[in-house]
């Protein structure tokens, strides 16, 4: 199985694709090291890279940043999926987060007992309640589920602050025009998976199905180079002095190929 990928160039002419899949078993954040390496490889790097939700986590965020002072543009996911859904809960967003005093307050005001730092297992910080805070609070049914007192997870420092802007971001009128230019490359993947149905191979292999995308690719390029508008019209060039002499007596040219038509 193949899938296609968020490859396309955004700087590039028309949205022209430079890259198309990657087998289906990777995830898009995956594959997105490898697209940001092989642009700079060919020297494509874009300064800011408009991409959809699957290629974006504040990891990548700072990564892109730290290594190809690449912006990554995009719309970070929600805290807390499951609270925003419901629309009745607590999310994460509801708590305050001091770092500098190692707590979390709670909406209630309540304050954490424990913070714990877990960067062996993943970049996160973990502070929780106690349970005699917790079972007495009016507000438990809108915050937590069970006996067991709310537990709270975020961030290190500088990866959460980097979350808050970039959900602060995507809040902006500018934000979101910039990401409308998005468009582009999403044109040109509908145009690939559903004209060319590159999500299905003529051949077995994926050296084989790799050479078709790139194939396909570069036929949908010569399309979209050919329909735009070209930056000087072309006029035929004079007929030479013996072509005229021709015209002047009614004769036939021999090089019918170089009337220009």
């Amino acid at each position: 199985m193949v899938h296609v990928t968020e490859t396309c160039d955004p700087d590039a002419p028309a949205g022209l694709i430079t890259d198309i899949a990657t087998t289906t078993p990777t995830r898009d954040t995956q594959a997105l090291p490898g697209i940001h390496g092989r642009l700079r490889h060919r020297r494509l790097l874009p300064g800011q890279h408009p991409v959809d939700g699957g290629y974006v986590s504040i990891a990548l965020l700072d990564r892109s940043a730290r290594d190809h002072r690449v912006q990554l543009i995009g719309p970070a996911k929600a805290s807390g999926a499951g609270q925003h859904k419901e629309q009745t809960r607590f999310t994460r967003d509801d708590f305050t987060i001091d770092f500098d005093r190692r707590q979390v307050i709670c909406p209630n005001g309540r304050t954490s007992r424990t913070w714990l730092e877990a960067p062996a297992m993943a970049p996160c910080t973990v502070a929780r309640f106690h349970p005699s805070q917790c079972n007495p609070c009016p507000g438990r049914p809108t915050c937590t589920r069970g006996n067991s007192a709310r537990t709270v997870h975020f961030l290190p420092r500088h990866l959460h602050e980097l979350q808050a802007r970039n959900r602060n971001d995507q809040q902006d009128r500018q934000w979101k025009q910039l990401y409308a230019t998005r468009s582009g490359v999403e044109g040109a993947i509908c145009e690939l998976v559903n004209g060319h149905q590159a999500r299905r191979s003529r051949y077995h292999g994926l050296r084989k199905t790799h050479v078709q995308h790139i194939l396909t690719g570069i036929a949908i390029n010569i399309e979209r180079l050919a329909s735009r508008a070209p930056l000087h019209p072309y006029s035929p060039r004079q007929p030479t002095a013996f072509q005229a002499y021709l015209d002047t007596r009614s004769l036939s040219w021999e090089c019918w190929w170089r009337q220009g038509k």
